[in-house]
This record gives structure tokens, C-alpha cells and sequence, in this order.
């Protein structure tokens, strides 16, 4: 019996100047993303798994797609596994975010939020329980 991926390729919709990626994609084997943009704030949404192998990826894509004077949301509730090198990424990311002043925060599942905690890691992402929570943080 033989398996496969279906790739389907999709166009991007533009919003104003903004790309907006409605489908998830394809960043990895193991992680796969997309963007919105919710009241003048990026959500970037993530489902799989944010670890060695996807890290860069993962930087890539939220670089890529960041629009400098916006605040912007990294939602992890879909995500399966955080690792260390994950981590990693999302502190890079925070640290590069202090630096320009631009406002962001994190979102994770139950999973996700325990390992942020864990290494004391949650204020200094803006650790938030949910998405309504972390726009809310953003716009004040």
C-alpha cells in the first residue's frame, strides 16, 4: 500500500496592503502555518510540530510575513510539540520584537503553555491562555 501528501496550491488574498494566506502551509513535513489579519493586528497560526527541524522555517515565514508597524499574535493553540530549539525561535522572535518596539504575544494549548512556563519563559513572550486575550493585550 503505497501513502502520499496532497499539496494543494492556493492563491493569496490581498487585504489592503496586507497578504492574507487563508490555508494553512505547507512549511515543513511537520509544521505548516498561515496569517491573518484581525483589526490591525498579524495573527500568524501554526499547527504541527515547532522543533529542530522546523525552526527556521518558522522564523522564515513570521519574518517574511511581518508587517513592521503592525503589533502581531503567534497562536500555537494547534501546535503538537515544542522543543527546545522552538523555543529557541520564539525567543529570537520576542527579542527582535523588544528591540524594533513592535508588540507581540504568544498563544499555546494547554501543552505549549506548561513548556513556556516551565523555563519561566512566559512573560517575557507575553504568554497568553487564548487569541481574544492576546488581541485584547495588544490593542491597549
Amino acid at each position: 500500500m503505497f501513502s502520499f501528501d496532497l499539496i494543494i496550491t492556493f492563491d493569496t488574498l490581498n487585504f489592503g496592503r496586507y497578504n492574507i494566506i487563508e490555508d494553512f502551509q505547507k512549511l515543513t513535513v511537520s509544521l505548516r502555518g498561515n496569517l491573518e489579519v484581525k483589526t490591525n493586528i498579524v495573527v500568524f497560526t501554526f499547527k504541527g510540530q515547532l522543533d529542530a527541524f522546523s525552526e527556521k522555517q518558522f522564523k522564515t515565514f513570521v519574518t517574511n510575513n511581518l508587517v513592521n508597524e503592525l503589533p502581531f499574535v503567534i497562536n500555537l493553540t494547534k501546535i503538537d510539540f515544542l522543543d527546545s530549539s522552538g523555543l529557541g525561535a520564539l525567543v529570537q522572535t520576542a527579542k527582535e520584537c523588544k528591540k524594533s518596539k513592535l508588540g507581540f504575544s504568544v498563544v499555546g494549548n494547554s501543552r505549549v503553555a506548561q513548556t513556556i512556563k516551565l523555563v519561566r519563559l512566559g512573560d517575557f513572550l507575553n504568554l497568553k491562555s487564548n487569541l481574544e486575550d492576546a488581541l485584547n493585550y495588544l490593542k491597549n
